[in-house]
């Protein structure tokens, strides 16, 4: 049965999920967003081997897998009844050449015996048109080409063809390099090649880990953590993706099953806020020249929730028939209609990580004034639309409020530019910011705080709390957001009755719920990953540290082998579901380890 104890590889062009018989089960090209070459995640458990790329040992009876430290490179060992070990090294290559990055489409797999006579079999099964067909097939004397929808892959190896194309058990007694790439002569001998690539692959990933000022507790949970969010960035164009994954379900059989292969403004900017604190402004650089490319495609300074990677609008929702889906759990859907809603948290999204670059003196590219002038227009339409309905942060389908956390982004938007406008000197610009975030302030807590009265008055003293919506009386959990944002402080009675009361309705034991109201698919049945990170943070900030810290470990203790989540967990059973490996998630990770780790001064 598929699981999501899988193992990312990539390259920041391509990725791949490695699940745990070792075998390439999703990986889309030519980008995160193209057609599933391999789709086997996706085809339910028919049986059927499509979709896929494995290396079966023959009388396999033991596996096991590790990242080589402080990188993407997968190791899987699988050991046979006799004894026989075979070691099989999975990477996309990456690496500095020829004055450039090289990140080719392209998947690279080194397999070796280490002990005994092991005997293996090569599935290779790339798939075309979201699990329509196989790929066509043909072959020359050292490779196969897999003609798959607008892309043609050429594998190159020195394993013998014939076994390949047969799927024929053979003797493994030497190192087999196999190269799945671009539709071009392979220049040089492919085992040089590939291990020069492996080398080089790994030394680029340990010198940018090197560059990471991690938390001096959890540092391995964390420097997995930013390699998986690296990953999650097409670099081509700096955007960067909520997970690599379309449609595995929230929760079993809910229909909740979206495709996330997309730029989300809210996801991008809570990745490059993470990074940013472990000192990664390699992501945020890129990204924030995608952002600008958004901004000045904006009509009006109207953002859309979501773009392609490619930047382009429109990203239109379909199903593809042909994949059953997770554990066959349909349907698999393609595009994303959320790119239409109306969602105005994304203008604080944007104007908040663009306001770094006025005053960061390490980053190659400083803003200028041209750039404070096009985030001016983003911060008009988060005035504009600060009490003005939307779909929120949630992306609900059939009804809209004036959603709390949209005007607290607002909010935001509005006194990070009062601060940028002081920053460079331009006062009439920061008088109207600042009077704009005041504003802005004042509506909010006429607007979304709910009022208590008589025996209901058990919250510190603060009279009530903030809710969710405008003029409502429902609880989510963005509204821990509020002290992150700096809209209150932690210790402020409002926000501790807020506290007290989102956990009250929302917390299942150590899980928090983003909100337990019905929705367009009825009651939610998962708890939402970041809310809970959400809530250890707000716990922390709250100087409650030891629960803090206790729910941390205990969150920790639900990843994946891998050390990766996904968007949701069963708050029951802690089974992980939704899509992954979830941005969100990973970012909760490094968040709370960097607030609740003990400062390298302890140490020393």
């Amino acid at each position: 049965m598929s699981s999501l104890e899988l193992w990312p590889i990539g390259n920041c062009q391509v990725s791949g999920l490695i699940d745990e018989s070792g075998a390439i089960v999703w990986g889309c090209v030519p980008r995160v967003d193209g057609d599933p070459t391999f789709c086997a995640l996706l085809r339910g458990d028919d049986g059927q081997d499509a979709g896929t790329w494995r290396f079966e040992l023959e009388e396999q009876v033991s596996i096991s897998q590790h990242y080589m430290r402080n990188t993407p490179i997968l190791v899987t060992r699988l050991e046979d009844v006799h004894g026989g070990v075979v070691e099989v090294i999975d990477f996309c290559p990456r690496f500095q050449r020829s004055g450039r990055t090289y990140r080719p489409v392209a998947y690279a797999r080194i397999v070796r015996p280490v002990h005994g006579s092991p005997r293996i079999k090569v599935v290779l099964t790339p798939m075309s048109g979201y699990g329509a067909q196989l790929a066509h097939i043909t072959h020359g004397s050292n490779h196969i080409r897999y003609l798959v929808e607008r892309n043609t892959l050429r594998l190159t190896t020195d394993a013998p063809i014939g076994y390949v194309l047969d799927e024929r058990y053979f003797r493994l007694e030497r190192p087999m390099h196999f190269f799945l790439g671009p539709d071009e002569p392979f220049a040089g001998n492919v085992q040089h090649e590939l291990e020069t690539m492996c080398q080089l692959t790994e030394a680029y990933w340990a010198n940018w880990v090197r560059g990471l000022a991690t938390p001096m507790d959890w540092q391995d949970a964390v420097i997995r953590a930013a390699i998986t969010l690296k990953l999650c960035q097409h670099e081509e164009t700096g955007a960067i993706v909520a997970a690599l994954t379309t449609s595995i379900p929230e929760a079993p059989n809910t229909q909740r099953n979206w495709d996330y292969r997309y730029c989300w403004i809210r996801d991008a900017y809570y990745t490059v806020q993470a990074l940013n604190h472990l000192g990664a402004l390699d992501v945020l650089e890129k990204y924030l020249a995608y952002l600008r490319n958004i901004v000045d495609d904006a009509e009006g300074g109207a953002i859309q929730p979501l773009y392609a990677v490619s930047g382009a609008k429109e990203i239109i929702e379909w199903e593809a028939k042909d994949l059953c889906g997770y554990r066959g759990m349909g349907p698999v859907r393609v595009g994303n209609a959320a790119y239409y809603q109306v969602q105005n948290d994304c203008y604080g999204q944007i104007v908040l990580p663009s306001i770094q670059a006025f005053s960061d003196r390490r980053l190659l590219r400083m803003a200028n004034m041209d750039d404070f002038e096009s985030l001016e227009e983003v911060g008009e339409m988060a005035w504009k639309t600060h009490d003005q309905p939307d779909a929120g942060l949630w992306e609900l389908r059939t009804r809209t409020a004036v959603h709390t956390y949209s005007s607290v982004m607002s909010w935001a938007a509005c006194d990070r530019l009062a601060n940028a406008a002081q920053h460079l000197g331009l006062e009439d610009r920061h008088k109207l910011w600042r009077e704009r975030a005041d504003t802005i302030r004042r509506n909010i807590d006429e607007g979304a705080w709910y009022k208590l009265e008589g025996p209901d008055l058990d919250d510190g003293g603060a009279g009530g709390y903030y809710v969710a919506s405008f003029g409502g009386d429902q609880l989510d959990a963005s509204l821990l957001q509020m002290v992150e944002l700096r809209f209150v402080h932690a210790a402020d009675p409002r926000f501790q009755s807020t506290l007290q009361a989102v956990q009250k309705s929302l917390r299942r034991g150590e899980h928090m719920l983003r909100y337990a109201n019905e929705d367009d698919f009825g009651l939610p049945e998962t708890a939402f990953n970041i809310c809970t990170f959400w809530l250890i943070e707000a716990l922390h900030r709250s100087g409650q540290d030891e629960e803090a810290r206790r729910l941390f470990e205990a969150m920790l203790g639900h990843r994946t082998k891998s050390g990766l989540l996904s968007e949701d967990m069963d708050f029951e059973t802690s089974e992980l579901w939704g899509n992954f490996p979830q941005t969100y998630s990973l970012v909760g990770i490094i968040n709370c380890a960097g607030q609740l780790s003990r400062s390298w001064r302890d140490w020393r």
